[in-house]
């Protein structure tokens, strides 16, 4: 059975940082691209980073470019985002997804865990 949890979310100040987390279990970490997406209230799911099965290769979407890193730790079954320099705007649900082949189409993306909010105050 196949699972994905995220962690991390929580309420921060605009300026801030948090670092989310994504446990995978009953997947091969060699086997799977990880990527992150987000979905704000009233809005379509938006692709956020997305990282290749050995870590060499990392994408971004615009809005998070130069803020947020993603990285993962095939070791622990892991995948991590952390978030810098927080604003408003990246209030959302923040999911994690593992997709056998790397983008940035949520279609390409097989497995989904939950979700957890990240809330940035002004």
């Amino acid at each position: 059975q196949v699972q994905l949890v995220e962690s991390g979310g929580g309420t921060v100040q605009a300026g801030g940082s948090l670092r989310l987390s994504c446990k995978t279990s009953g997947l091969t970490p060699s086997s799977y691209h990880m990527g992150w997406f987000r979905q704000a209230p009233g809005k379509e799911r938006e692709f956020v980073a997305a990282i290749s099965v050995s870590s060499i290769r990392t994408i971004y979407g615009d809005s998070v470019k130069d803020r947020f890193t993603i990285s993962r730790d095939n070791t622990v079954h892991a995948t991590y985002l952390q978030m810098n320099s927080l604003k408003p705007e990246d209030t959302a649900v923040y999911y994690c997804a593992a997709a056998f082949q790397i983008g940035t189409d949520a279609s390409q993306f097989s497995y989904w865990g939950q979700g957890t909010q990240v809330t940035v105050s002004s």
